[in-house]
């Protein structure tokens, strides 16, 4: 959401995480049992946006909903990119930062450190990162660029390379599974 936000808008406001996870809590959404992005975005449509992470910090747990806070953002709605199809993602990708799914839980993705992430990895979706761009390895490879939410001591600087174009049309990870972005 905050990269839409700076699309339309021109600032950059890092919005509160905390806010999701404590108060869009009904149905798939269960705060750090984790949800649906497209959930996420109706959570956030109907309470009219979010606050700032200044205002509501995370806390990594769930929290009692300060529902007062607020909103310094807001979305008009979300469109979802054609599931497993990585060219449809990469068109997307292009125009603005696209939410996608994928299999956290994965050792693979787990103890990611650096470099092109390549081998196997689960399709259990489980974790809602960001994917920010693409691009080629000196050794040839494709790769996302993907934002984590997990800080700056995972992966390189808390993001990821992921390989791009495999054979399996989920995607690494299943990143291409259930991609979805917001609009303004």
């Amino acid at each position: 959401m905050e990269g839409i936000v700076k699309l339309s808008t021109g600032k950059l406001i890092s919005l509160s995480e905390q806010e999701l996870v404590d108060c869009d809590v009904h149905g798939e959404d269960q705060g750090c049992e984790g949800g649906l992005m497209d959930d996420a975005f109706k959570f956030i449509i109907k309470n009219g946006g979010l606050t700032t992470e200044s205002k509501y910090p995370y806390t990594a747990a769930d929290g009692k909903c300060n529902g007062g806070s607020n909103s310094a953002a807001t979305i008009k709605g979300y469109e979802d990119v054609p599931a497993n199809n990585e060219a449809a993602l990469m068109k997307a990708v292009a125009n603005q930062p696209v939410s996608v799914a994928v299999d956290g839980g994965d050792m693979t993705f787990q103890f990611y450190s650096g470099g092109v992430m390549t081998g196997s990895c689960g399709t259990d979706l489980d974790h809602g990162i960001v994917a920010i761009g693409y691009g080629k390895d000196g050794d040839g490879t494709q790769y996302w660029l993907l934002k984590n939410s997990w800080g700056t001591t995972w992966g390189e600087n808390g993001f990821l390379r992921m390989e791009k174009d495999i054979s399996d049309k989920r995607g690494m990870c299943g990143l291409a599974m259930e991609p979805s972005y917001p609009t303004a």
